[in-house]
C-alpha cells in the first residue's frame, strides 16, 4: 500500500455541522470544485451513504470511481477505501473530527491514492497534498458559509 499524507485544518463550527457536510454528497459538485457528479449507490442502516460512485474532473485527471465508507457511530471519523476505479489502483482515506474550542473543529484529512499509472512517489505525495489542501479549504468555506 502507498504511503498516507496527512492534512488538518480549523474550522470554525461544531463537529456535527462538518459532518453533515461530509456526508451530504449530493451537494459535492456545488462546492468539492474538481467532483462534476455524485452518485451514492448504497446506504447503511443509518442512512449513511455506504458506496459512492464520484466523477473527477482535476484537469489532466478525471476518473470514475467508487468508494465505500465507514462511519463512526459517535460522528467523529468517516473513512473510505475504493471499490472499482479507472484511473486508480487503490484509494484509502479518512476525515477525523475533533472539538477545538468552542464552535470549532479540527478537521484531520488522511489520503493515500496509488494509480494504475506508476507514479514517482515525490511526486504522487506532492499530488496528493495538492488534492487534500484543495479539499479541506473548500470544505472549510461550505461548513464555514452554512453556519
Amino acid at each position: 500500500m502507498a504511503e498516507q499524507s496527512t492534512q488538518s485544518i480549523e474550522v470554525e463550527a461544531p463537529p456535527e455541522k462538518v459532518m453533515a457536510v461530509i456526508a451530504d454528497f449530493g451537494s459535492y459538485p456545488e462546492w468539492a470544485k474538481q467532483v462534476r457528479e455524485t452518485e451514492v449507490l448504497a446506504t447503511d442502516d443509518a442512512g449513511r451513504a455506504k458506496q459512492v460512485k464520484l466523477t473527477l474532473d482535476a484537469g489532466p485527471i478525471k476518473d470514475v470511481y467508487t468508494l465505500e465508507y465507514d462511519w463512526a457511530a459517535d460522528g467523529s471519523s468517516v473513512s473510505w477505501h475504493l471499490v472499482r476505479g479507472q484511473m486508480q489502483k487503490a484509494q484509502d482515506g479518512r476525515y477525523e473530527l475533533v472539538p477545538a474550542g468552542e464552535g470549532r473543529t479540527r478537521v484531520t484529512y488522511t489520503l493515500s491514492v496509488e494509480l494504475v499509472l506508476p507514479m514517482i512517489g515525490l511526486l504522487r505525495r506532492k499530488a496528493e497534498k495538492m488534492v487534500m489542501d484543495t479539499a479541506l479549504k473548500e470544505l472549510k468555506r461550505r461548513v464555514e458559509d452554512l453556519a
